[in-house]
């Protein structure tokens, strides 16, 4: 798994992450929660990251390969896309209470985190603009599902003679 519940303790108190799911002393019913949370986190970084069928993925943008990004374990993660995982899973954790938490940070860091993810992707706002490059692997030529060659110029001059 990319992230853990233990791992969330960077960025949300541990009584405030059990409080908000509701997990009591000896009780890991509600642990399913965070596991959900963390999987959304990382599915909605994912989307970001993956080419899709728009043309502006054609123009040389990298594509990076999120089977690996996302596989990584421990010190073989990227800290910032841990870091963005982790801020987004809170907020999808903390959709369900307010306990001591003040919702605006939580928000303010998912925010900052979709951000980024739209400049890497070069969509919204940053459309128009060069997209970052993060050290992210890539995938190559052989992962892409297709490489079909595209063919451009024009007919022959028709003359009215």
């Amino acid at each position: 798994m990319f992230l853990t519940k233990a791992e969330l303790k960077s960025v949300i108190y541990e009584y405030q992450l059990n409080d908000i799911v509701e997990i009591t002393t000896g009780s890991t019913t509600n642990e399913d929660i965070v596991v959900m949370a963390i999987d959304a986190a990382v599915e909605e970084m994912k989307s970001y990251l993956n080419p899709n069928n728009q043309g502006h993925w054609i123009d040389g943008r990298n594509r990076y390969n999120t089977a690996v990004i996302f596989a990584a374990t421990g010190t073989a993660r990227n800290p910032l896309i841990l870091e963005f995982a982790k801020s987004i899973a809170l907020y999808y954790i903390c959709r369900l209470s307010n306990v001591d938490i003040i919702e605006e940070k939580v928000k303010a860091r998912y925010d900052r985190a979709i951000d980024w993810l739209e400049k890497v992707a070069g969509i919204g706002k940053y459309a128009d603009g060069p997209a970052i490059t993060p050290n992210l692997p890539l995938l190559t030529l052989e992962d892409t599902p297709e490489n079909v060659p595209f063919r451009f110029g024009s007919r022959d001059k028709f003359n009215h003679e």
